[in-house]
């Protein structure tokens, strides 16, 4: 626990580096935003309420897992920062129980984590986390992985497609700036994981992805490590992108490919 304790002076110090770095990339984040965070270190916790309210959402902090998950129960928040490490009940039962309950499940999760937690980030994954930062973070970085995970925010006055730079493939549609994307003109909500592995895929097209680089590159984890997920997070992508989902190829025994042109698809089935 005391090199855990050594971290706060470092967030300190990057409060009034961040606080001013605001709705990069053109996203308006108003007060009807709310985060939970789930932190039991006093001092990390506070440093995060303050840049969190400085970059305008509406803050509630929480010491213990269970305080997080009633706090979570009685006014479900946007999206819950959440430690592994908790004093009461691991990070990953909170992960568990926000996931498994109707009320909650909608809420985006962040996991905050150590090196030394990996193969609790990989269960958090696994329970349908949406990203994680490790410990010891940069509150700039934390801030910039919050906003990727809240892409689908309201941007002030769009409305429907944006109108900025994308990428169409078939029937595909990626918008890399608003972190959206839409199969046959229709909408698709994707979390940002999911995002991340669609895209990842799609820039390295006609090129084969072992389970082991996507671990690295998506993920972060040490692609060594026996886990299932990368099967389990590509087939709920690829059922989420429909007719799309074809576009990602199955290479039995080494991992997936984007296809290399988008194939004609029986849209009929």
């Amino acid at each position: 626990m005391g090199d855990r304790d050594e971290r706060g002076p470092q967030d300190h110090e990057n409060v009034t580096e961040t606080s001013s770095d605001r709705n990069e990339g053109g996203l308006s984040i108003g007060a009807m935003v709310r985060v939970l965070v789930i932190e039991d270190e006093k001092d990390i916790a506070q440093v995060l309420e303050y840049n969190l309210r400085q970059e305008g959402y509406e803050v509630q902090i929480a010491l213990r897992g269970r305080e997080g998950l009633k706090l979570a129960q009685e006014r479900p928040p946007d999206l819950a920062l959440l430690d592994l490490m908790l004093p009461d009940i691991p990070g990953t039962d909170v992960c568990k129980a926000l996931k498994g309950a109707e009320a909650t499940r909608g809420i985006r999760v962040v996991m905050l984590t150590a090196k030394s937690e990996e193969i609790d980030r990989i269960l958090g994954f696994e329970l349908g986390a949406d990203d994680y930062v490790a410990k010891p973070f940069s509150m700039r970085e934390l801030l910039l992985r919050i906003r990727a995970v809240l892409g689908r925010v309201p941007v002030s006055g769009a409305k429907g497609e944006s109108a900025g730079m994308s990428d169409e493939f078939g029937c595909l549609r990626i918008d890399r700036q608003a972190h959206r994307i839409w199969v046959e003109r229709a909408e698709v909500e994707l979390t940002a994981l999911e995002f991340r592995l669609l895209t990842t895929m799609y820039d390295r097209r006609d090129r084969v992805q072992t389970r082991k680089t996507l671990l690295d590159d998506v993920w972060g984890i040490d692609g060594d490590i026996e886990t299932r997920t990368v099967d389990t997070h590509m087939k709920r992508l690829r059922e989420k992108l429909g007719h799309a989902g074809a576009y990602v190829e199955t290479v039995r025994g080494v991992g997936y490919r984007f296809a290399r042109s988008a194939p004609i698809l029986d849209q009929s089935l």
